[in-house]
């Protein structure tokens, strides 16, 4: 069989009712690039979720002071004084799923350096903090554990300070004043935005949390043991295991309430995770409706092809032409109608990406798979809904199609 002339023979066909074509061939570009919209900017959203996730920390397990009921009374966040660094040393060497544990102790905080000041809070931790959460360094070198024993005066701040103290100029080895403290500025983050609540991460101040204690706040006790778990799967089996490590050191009787709270935010963002994929699906559904659309759209074209061009079936098969070639020949124009619409809207959808991600300010990721998906999809389309027309046109009697008017 000559499948360039049947190639011909179908192009000749669509051409003759470009308006039809076009139309027809426009129900399947929309749909193919709604789909490839929809994925991409459903991956955008996901990627921003689970960039949050990773800023959370490095399988993060927050232990917060203050319990839900203490003998009785409904307490608040930090409104107890049972946290110790104990408890954190006895955290890190009795709980096998924590790999690193870091003391907290913050306050919101006056800074000063030169004629500038700044309303802000600062974090006294230790120096596994910055890996337990995830903060990378972007000038200078974070304080050591020789500071903490120390109880040094040195400090790391966050691009929000930096750009309100120092504006452009360079903030190593300057020393800021808060609390009436000088304090040396020995490092710099880089920037992380906006927590899930909206906080900038950004405006802090980090110390040894033995400054934060002894020369700051004038306590000994934490307000949060900042830990890691060794996987993912183990934060909740490690979060557990700390409550029991706790229990026992504050002396605890079964009954009584917790005067701590394990703080679990991966769970708030890892739903949101799954609200993102869940909405990204149904939105990928509704957007295959389209397709579905379009697909009944090449049925009804063919179908009136057929019925028009019934005279020119009869005469092809009067002169020899098989079921096969007939059949070949109109199943040849849906899929090349298909193929059409599914390269037009394969460039629509991935210009239209772009353009949405450069107008939502967000990172467009196109997925390779989502693409190839739509254009095998729309050749299925062409196949599918081509198949009963095609099917038609070769059962015709020759005889009955030769006296058609």
């Amino acid at each position: 069989m000559n499948y360039s002339a049947l190639f011909r023979s179908a192009l000749v066909a669509l051409l003759r009712n470009k308006m039809r074509s076009s139309l027809t061939v426009l129900g399947i570009t929309i749909g193919i690039a709604a789909v490839i919209c929809v994925v991409a900017i459903g991956k955008a959203g996901q990627a921003r979720v689970e960039q949050q996730l990773n800023n959370l920390g490095d399988n993060f397990v927050w232990i917060e002071a203050g319990g839900r009921a203490v003998n009785g009374v409904r307490t608040g966040t930090h409104d107890t004084i049972t946290l110790t660094v104990a408890d954190a040393q006895a955290i890190k060497s009795q709980v096998s799923l924590i790999k690193s544990v870091s003391p907290n102790v913050d306050d919101p905080v006056q800074v000063v350096y030169g004629n500038q000041n700044w309303h802000t809070s600062y974090r006294g931790v230790s120096p596994e903090f910055f890996q337990i959460k995830r903060w990378y360094v972007d000038q200078g070198a974070v304080f050591s554990q020789d500071d903490v024993d120390r109880a040094a005066d040195v400090c790391v701040i966050g691009r929000t300070v930096q750009d309100q103290l120092f504006g452009v100029e360079n903030p190593i080895g300057k020393v800021i004043r808060f609390n009436n403290f000088p304090c040396k500025v020995v490092a710099t983050l880089h920037p992380k935005g906006l927590s899930l609540s909206g906080q900038d991460q950004d405006d802090t101040i980090i110390i040894p949390y033995t400054m934060g204690q002894k020369k700051i706040k004038g306590v000994n006790w934490l307000d949060d043991i900042l830990c890691s778990a060794v996987s993912a799967d183990a934060v909740k089996i490690a979060g557990q295991e700390a409550t029991a490590v706790l229990r026992d050191r504050h002396h605890l009787r079964p009954e009584e309430e917790d005067d701590f709270n394990i703080r679990n935010p991966e769970d708030i963002i890892q739903a949101q995770l799954d609200a993102s994929k869940t909405l990204t699906i149904l939105l990928i559904a509704i957007a295959s409706v389209s397709l579905l659309v379009g697909g009944i759209g090449i049925m009804n074209v063919m179908l009136v092809s057929v019925t028009e061009r019934t005279r020119e079936i009869g005469v092809r098969v009067a002169v020899g032409a098989t079921e096969e070639a007939i059949q070949l020949q109109f199943l040849g124009e849906s899929i090349m109608l298909s193929l059409v619409g599914g390269a037009m809207g394969v460039l629509f959808g991935i210009v239209g990406s772009y353009l949405v991600g450069r107008t939502l300010h967000w990172p467009i990721q196109m997925s390779l798979e989502a693409v190839v998906a739509a254009a095998l999809f729309s050749i299925a389309v062409g196949v599918f809904f081509g198949y009963y027309p095609a099917r038609k046109a070769s059962l015709l009697d020759p005889i009955e199609a030769l006296r058609y008017e």
